[in-house]
Order: C-alpha cells, then sequence, then structure tokens
C-alpha cells in the first residue's frame, strides 16, 4: 500500500479542565511524531500482512528524525525534503476528562507544499492500494499531486481510499468542491461530523448512505459508537466499538483507518475490515499520541 500525505510533529498537552485565560495551565507536554497520513501508514504496517510506503513533505529540520520513527514502525518513507518550509506542527491540547477530547492548532508547514514534481508514476509499482490524506485537499499544490495520483492510480486500476481529515478545513473548501475532488475513488473514511458536513443531513446514518452514491463504499468513524458502513446508498452494518478508558483521542481516526485498509489488503470485507478498525481505534484511545506501540 502507498500512503501520500502530511508528516508533522506533535506537541501534546495533556491538562484537565478549561484552559486558565491569561495564566498558567497545568499539562503533561510531549513532543511526539504525528500527520494523519504518516500514522494511517503507521497503523497498516503495525496491523500487518502488507507492505506499506509513505510518500510526505518534511522541512530540514526534522527529516531524520521523521524518517527513522517511520521506519521503526514499519514504513518505508519516501520523504522530500522541503528547503524553505519547516516540517509542519500541530500542538495538540487533550483534556484529560473522560473523553479525553482534542483540540488542534495546526502550522501544516511542508507538509502541504507536496506538489506534481513530488509525485512519479513509478511509486505505484507493485502497489495494491493507494491512500490519500484528506489533509492534501487544502492546498493547491498538494491538490494537483492528488489529481495526478488519482488518474495514474486509475490507470493501473489501483483502487484509491481518502480520509477527509478536518471538518473544520472541509468548511473552508467547500462541498461541493470537496466531491469533485473525490469523484473516481473507491473508498471514503470519514467521521461522523465529516460525514454530516458534506451531506448537510444531521443523521449520521443517513449522511453516510447519501455520501454512498458519490463513492462506491463509504465506512464512517464514529469514536465510542463505533462505525457505519454504506454501499451504493445503502447502510450494510453497524460496527460497534470495543470498550476503552481514553487517554488521548489523537490520531484514533487514523489508526481506524489504517487497520480497516490493511485488513482489505488482507482479503477482509468491508463489515471485518471495519471491525479491525474499531479494535485499532480503542487500542489507539489508551495511549498518548497518534502512532501505534513500537514492535516488539
Amino acid at each position: 500500500m502507498l500512503v501520500v500525505g502530511d508528516v508533522v510533529t506533535d506537541v501534546i498537552a495533556r491538562h484537565r479542565g478549561p484552559l486558565a485565560s491569561g495564566t498558567d495551565t497545568a499539562a503533561a507536554i510531549r513532543t511526539m511524531p504525528g500527520g494523519a497520513g504518516a500514522n494511517v501508514a503507521c497503523w497498516a504496517a503495525h496491523w500487518g500482512g502488507t507492505e506499506v510506503r509513505l510518500l510526505g513533505r518534511v522541512g530540514a529540520d526534522a527529516h531524520a528524525w521523521h524518517e527513522r520513527e517511520l521506519a521503526a514502525s514499519g514504513v518505508r518513507p519516501r520523504l522530500v525534503v522541503d528547503r524553505q518550509a519547516p516540517t509542519g506542527t500541530v500542538i495538540c491540547l487533550v483534556d484529560t476528562g473522560a473523553a479525553a477530547e482534542r483540540t488542534f492548532l495546526t502550522d501544516s508547514g511542508a507538509s502541504l507544499r507536496l506538489d506534481p514534481d513530488d509525485w512519479s508514476d513509478t511509486l505505484l509499482d507493485g502497489v495494491a492500494r493507494l491512500h490519500l490524506s484528506g489533509y492534501l485537499l487544502f492546498s493547491e499544490p498538494s491538490r494537483k499531486l492528488v489529481t495526478m495520483a488519482l488518474e495514474s492510480a486509475r490507470g493501473r486500476g489501483v483502487p484509491v481510499s481518502l480520509d477527509p481529515a478536518s471538518a473544520g478545513f472541509l468548511e473552508a473548501l467547500g462541498v461541493e468542491r470537496f466531491l469533485a475532488l473525490v469523484d473516481g475513488m473507491d473508498v471514503l473514511l470519514p467521521s461522523r461530523d465529516e460525514a454530516c458536513l458534506l451531506t448537510g443531513l444531521p443523521h449520521p446514518a443517513d449522511a453516510v448512505a447519501e455520501l454512498s452514491r458519490h463513492v462506491p463504499l463509504v465506512v464512517a468513524k464514529q469514536g465510542a459508537d463505533g462505525a457505519l458502513v454504506a454501499r451504493s446508498g445503502t447502510v450494510t452494518a453497524h460496527v460497534p466499538a470495543l470498550p476503552a478508558v481514553p487517554r488521548d483521542t489523537t490520531g484514533a481516526g487514523d489508526a481506524f483507518s489504517g487497520a480497516f485498509l490493511a485488513a482489505l489488503l488482507t482479503g477482509a470485507g468491508p463489515e471485518d475490515a471495519a471491525r479491525e478498525g474499531c479494535r485499532a481505534g480503542a487500542l489507539a484511545v489508551e495511549r498518548v499520541g497518534g502512532r501505534p506501540p513500537s514492535p516488539e
């Protein structure tokens, strides 16, 4: 599998209760590798059964570190070094209350400066599936790369999946523009909020069913409510979540996507693959950061 997407540095600040404006709020702070695309690649490799490659763009400031971290997770990285922009950085504010919900402050940096010059059709040699991070749709250069990669994949008969990535950025991009950009893709992996935003429908099941009229297979991640699977305008399964005690929800959706895609590649059907995604999501929320456990 080839993943094309963002590689960023996560600064995770875990605090309890509201932030105290104008003064200090005590927090446990860690710097960790992240990025939706990179996280999906790492979880897919962790779930096993497939070789995972990653195309991303980073600054010279953190290139070596990110390459080592990806390789340690079993991913074969192809990182373009940007000499003009630093590696993207995301500050993850995680309230350590019961839901461990997170808020992101995002400086995309080099990650959204991927452009058509970074693409080569040879990247698809031996590839059975292409996965694109939705963050690539939020800048003009990386949108052009998405179009080129999608055309290359369709020419080779390689199925393509995409995770919309961010409801906030999607709203700025526009629904019609997004749906035009994903035309021809095989799998869409939105969150519940993203599915509702993209359709204007308030109920997740209705939203997922409607989206599956545009993309053949839609699997919506619903956190503690599991996942919905839809094909051709009909919800075909509701897969329950596994029990978990959340510490940090950063990257839980990426974990789901990585395990789901790895399972598809090893022959699982969509419903069974969604069960694997829910297993990975439960494991992810009990960890700090967006990456899987280090290999033994």
